[in-house]
């Protein structure tokens, strides 16, 4: 099991900001999909002394119908430019190696509905990105990048990304979320090179 190798289990967090306020926002949609991620397995996400929701799931599924690897899924409960904290905490508790997280998180870089797999390199200006690599010492952890566009006109990035789906997006927003969890369980199960062949080829 994926919970005994040297790697530790496997660690997916869901960036966003806590609170109702914040929860339809399109910067928030990395916890989405950890919730879709959480709701595939039956799981509810609990309060975790690492200043988080978490919950211990199976991902995915292995050839022949077996479940997938056991990971937690984790939402932290700080604000986005402070996740560091409480994934390096989670990372501690669960024994987990930055070889073996994956972070979920909106990317203005990438077309809306889009979703798109790296390991490492920069955090393009990402708040919540920047605070996990400064807090882990290290940028060399998994990330499933889902696309939200760059804002229209001139208005802020940081506007935008606080600002709720538009009522279009939001009929396509089940699909984007199903798509990023269905990339999570991808590289669990398969490996990063196989999830990037399939989310980063034409259709």
């Amino acid at each position: 099991m994926s919970s005994d190798s040297a790697g530790g289990r496997w660690l997916v967090v869901g960036l966003g900001n806590p609170g109702p306020r914040y929860a339809g926002n399109r910067h928030n949609v990395g916890a989405m999909v950890v919730d879709e991620l959480a709701a595939r397995s039956g799981a509810k996400l609990t309060a975790h002394k690492a200043r988080a929701a978490a919950a211990t799931v199976r991902i995915g599924m292995l050839a022949g119908g077996a479940p997938g690897p056991a990971a937690v899924v984790a939402v932290p409960s700080s604000y986005m430019n402070e996740s560091g904290g409480p994934v390096k905490a989670l990372m501690s508790f669960f024994s987990t190696e930055p070889d073996r997280l994956v972070v979920v998180h909106d990317e203005l870089d990438i077309p809306a509905g889009d979703v798109r797999l790296k390991r490492g390199g920069g955090e393009g200006g990402h708040n919540g990105l920047r605070s996990i690599s400064s807090a882990l010492g290290t940028k060399d952890y998994l990330r499933v990048r889902v696309g939200i566009g760059r804002p229209p006109g001139r208005m802020d990035a940081a506007d935008f990304v606080l600002r709720d789906f538009s009522g279009a997006e939001r009929k396509e927003l089940p699909f984007l979320v199903g798509d990023a969890a269905d990339a999570v369980e991808l590289v669990v199960t398969e490996g990063l090179a196989v999830a990037q062949q399939k989310f980063h080829s034409p259709a």
